[in-house]
Parts: structure tokens; C-alpha cells; sequence
């Protein structure tokens, strides 16, 4: 499947495809959106907000989260802030979001079922990586949004004139929704 997308690819820079979609590294909006990389959002987030190619910066994880002050999220963040002139953060979770309810142990059973040896796990608890924590999801979509909202608001090198919005979006319609009071 990769060499079929390679080929296309060869084929998209050969016919000048790209011209359409040059811009420059700063995002027009000055908006960063952190949101799922769900395949339903794709598309979906960019159509039903109106963005094109180089509006905003996107950030996507498993649940569109914010999970730990210093991971690769929040320091995507603190890069758009800082070095590419980000004023507004989005933090758009969604509807039927497969992160939520995800279960550690039902991931750890199927590394196991995939040839990761229960060595290479434990070692990772040994170095001290608790695993059920990092590899569990939410169990509500509005409190893993608040969650994240408060965790950017209230960062410490977050300045204090970013203006942080916390939604959620249908996975279907597009539909917004946005929580007030997300502190």
C-alpha cells in the first residue's frame, strides 16, 4: 500500500499538484487546533470550519489530548506560540472517539499477541513507565477536553494572552460544540 501511495505521490510532483497548496510555515489565523487523528477528521475539521492550507497549525493524537505538560503536544504548542505566531488554541475532541474507553490491558494482550515480549514490558514498568496509565483512554469526551483546555490555560510558560477554547465535534455532521468555563 505504501508504493501505491509513493507512486501517486511521483506523479503529484511531476504534474505541478502541489501549487495549489503553497503557503509559508506561519499559520494565517494564528490558530493551533489539538484534535484527534482520527480518520473521520481528516477532511471533516478543515470543511467544517472553512480552513484551507496554511490557516492553522494542527496537532493530532490518539483522543486529540493533552496529556502531560511536557510531552510532544504541549511543546508542539509552546512552538506555535513562540515560533510561529499561534494566538488562539482549539482543543477539539469528538463523538465515538475510539480512545475513549480504551483499555491498557486489552492493549498490552494484543502486543503480546503481536511478538512484544513480556520482557520488553516489564522492562519499560522497570524504567519506571507505568503503561496501564500512558496506554488507557478517558472516559468522557467533555471532561478529557476540559482536562486539556485547563492543563494549556494554566501551563506555566503558556503566556497568559493565548486564548485557550475547548469543543467538541460531531464525527459526522461537523457540528461544533463549545464548553464554556473550561477552567
Amino acid at each position: 500500500m505504501i508504493d501505491e501511495l509513493l507512486e501517486f505521490n511521483h506523479a503529484f510532483v511531476g504534474g505541478k499538484g502541489y501549487e495549489k497548496y503553497l503557503t509559508n510555515k506561519y499559520p494565517d489565523k494564528k490558530i493551533a487546533i489539538v484534535t484527534c487523528m482520527d480518520t473521520r477528521l481528516v477532511e471533516l475539521i478543515p470543511a467544517s470550519l472553512g480552513l484551507k492550507n496554511g490557516d492553522v497549525k494542527m496537532i493530532k493524537n490518539a483522543g486529540g489530548t493533552i496529556t502531560h505538560p511536557f510531552g510532544s503536544a504541549m511543546r508542539s504548542l509552546l512552538v506555535g506560540i513562540y515560533e510561529l505566531g499561534v494566538k488562539e488554541v482549539m482543543i477539539i475532541g469528538h463523538t465515538d472517539c475510539g480512545a475513549q474507553h480504551m483499555d491498557s490491558q486489552v492493549m498490552l494482550r494484543h502486543m503480546k499477541e503481536r511478538g512484544i515480549s513480556t520482557e520488553h514490558i516489564e522492562m519499560m514498568q522497570y524504567c519506571n513507565i507505568d503503561l496501564h496509565h500512558w496506554l488507557s483512554g478517558f472516559d468522557n469526551v467533555e471532561q478529557s477536553v476540559r482536562g486539556s483546555v485547563h492543563l494549556v490555560k494554566h501551563h506555566p510558560l503558556v503566556p497568559q494572552d493565548v486564548v485557550v477554547r475547548g469543543f467538541i465535534i460531531n464525527s459526522v455532521t461537523g457540528e461544533l460544540t463549545e464548553f464554556e468555563n473550561c477552567d
